[in-house]
């Protein structure tokens, strides 16, 4: 037998789930329309979506955003050596980013929940100000900062604020993809201006378009050559940026990371006229992830940019933006950069002991002052696109620096990431290319009579 209470409860259940229905004096009865049916579609049999093509393409900008190439892993969460740009996520000091994290979510407050300031956690805004003041020598004031998802968005946000379709750009060559897929996005017309030893080359770029609407660099650590721009190649960028009315696009993305003296000062430390916007991310110093940038604007125009960062995606996660303020403020950030520049140089130096010996007559690489990538430079003649094909068939991600030119002709070099590599990956990576660039040698018909074949067999070629 059941009991009465327990019959009237399954009842009174199946009334409030929706799939019985009481008639007063009528009694109580199965639904005609159960509410499993109401959490699925009705799919008419044998129909098919025919697809016009009638006003259904891109936009002009729609169409050059969908086809503009970036420098994305193809699978980010199984990136191998040597694909650049990943930090040491196996040292980050998880512990204590958890805690921090756990004090904010034990008992979140409504602002930290709420709608966010489109500019940024004012703490976040001030510590970031006070340490660039100290560690890079930016003037700013914690008004002028403004938190981004990352710097790619603050590229966004500049080039679609200050570019109209059609104008002219200069652009690092090579440089940076992100910045070249921003400027695209935006309608630009790139003017690609080499880069000598000296950095950007400021006379070449007035040769080819004095009246550029702005400028992209990155003079403290050229992307992806790593030159660091002189003294006199920045007075001369600002004094042309002066006379143009033109703006200045500092990409400050790895600095934190100079393995000889003090880092250097930033451009924007040397702008009188409020040409420079300084672009800065946390995406190699603490983790991709977190997907926290920031710029610094002029002061005349941070309500412009304020407005324009709350127009794109209103504001960044503000308990992810409190939990970094911390991590700043209590001294961790700093302690972290330490640590992380001992351990990145001792990984480019095994990198750069790895490939000595016989590698050398197939790659050379020299040791760089700052950074997390070096340039593996190849012998007149050979491809880079070609060897970074062959790499890949050995299980090593080798970028071929090629793709990040657009005019840039001369030898071939591949990037080369090592600051998320343990030191065992960075031998066995180095041992792989090295065999790659042994058998791409002779199939070439180079140095035939002195090579032997790779040991490796297929299947460990494709391993990663």
């Amino acid at each position: 037998m059941v009991s009465r209470n327990t019959v009237m409860n399954a009842y009174d259940q199946l009334l409030a789930e929706g799939y019985l229905e009481g008639h007063v004096g009528s009694g109580t009865y199965v639904t005609n329309l159960l509410p499993d049916d109401l959490l699925h579609a009705c799919i008419s049999p044998g129909r098919t979506l025919r697809l016009s093509q009638k006003r259904r393409g891109f936009s002009s900008l729609g169409a050059i955003l969908t086809t503009t190439r970036v420098n994305a892993c193809a699978d980010p969460s199984r990136a191998r050596p040597f694909w650049p740009g990943i930090p040491a996520l196996d040292s980050f000091p998880a512990k204590t980013w958890s805690r921090l994290l756990s004090h904010y979510w034990h008992q979140p407050s409504h602002e930290l929940l709420g709608y966010g300031d489109p500019a940024g956690y004012w703490p976040l805004r001030e510590a970031i100000a006070t340490y660039l003041g100290a560690a890079r020598a930016v003037q700013c004031s914690p008004e002028q900062v403004i938190i981004t998802a990352g710097r790619q968005q603050a590229f966004d946000l500049v080039t679609r604020v200050l570019l109209n379709p059609g104008d002219a750009a200069w652009i690092e060559d090579p440089g940076y993809m992100g910045a070249r897929a921003a400027l695209l996005s935006a309608g630009a017309r790139l003017i690609p201006v080499p880069v000598d030893e000296e950095g950007i080359d400021v006379c070449a770029g007035e040769a080819q378009c004095p009246d550029a609407r702005l400028a992209y660099v990155s003079p403290s650590h050229q992307y992806p050559l790593g030159l660091t721009m002189s003294l006199s190649r920045r007075l001369a960028l600002l004094e042309w940026a002066k006379r143009a009315g033109a703006w200045i696009l500092e990409d400050d993305y790895d600095s934190e990371y100079r393995y000889t003296g003090r880092p250097l000062s930033a451009l924007q430390g040397l702008d009188q006229e409020g040409r420079v916007i300084y672009i800065g991310t946390f995406s190699k110093v603490m983790f991709p992830a977190l997907r926290l940038g920031y710029m610094i604007v002029p002061s005349d125009k941070i309500a412009h940019y304020v407005t324009a960062r709350a127009i794109l995606s209103r504001f960044s996660p503000m308990i992810d933006q409190a939990v970094l303020a911390d991590f700043i403020n209590e001294g961790h950030f700093e302690r972290h950069i330490r640590r992380m520049r001992s351990l990145y140089k001792e990984r480019q130096d095994t990198l750069v002991e790895a490939l000595k010996g016989g590698a050398r007559a197939f790659i050379k690489v020299e040791p760089d002052e700052a950074g997390l990538h070096l340039i593996g430079w190849l012998p007149e003649g050979i491809g880079d696109v070609e060897a970074s094909a062959r790499a890949a068939a050995y299980g090593v991600d080798a970028q071929p620096l090629s793709a990040f030119s657009l005019k840039r002709e001369g030898r071939g070099g591949l990037i080369l990431g090592y600051a998320g590599y343990n030191q065992q990956q960075i031998h066995r990576a180095a041992e792989r290319l090295t065999y790659a660039l042994r058998d791409l040698f002779l199939l070439r018909g180079r140095h035939a009579k002195n090579v032997k074949a790779s040991p490796l067999s297929t299947t460990e070629r494709l391993a990663s």
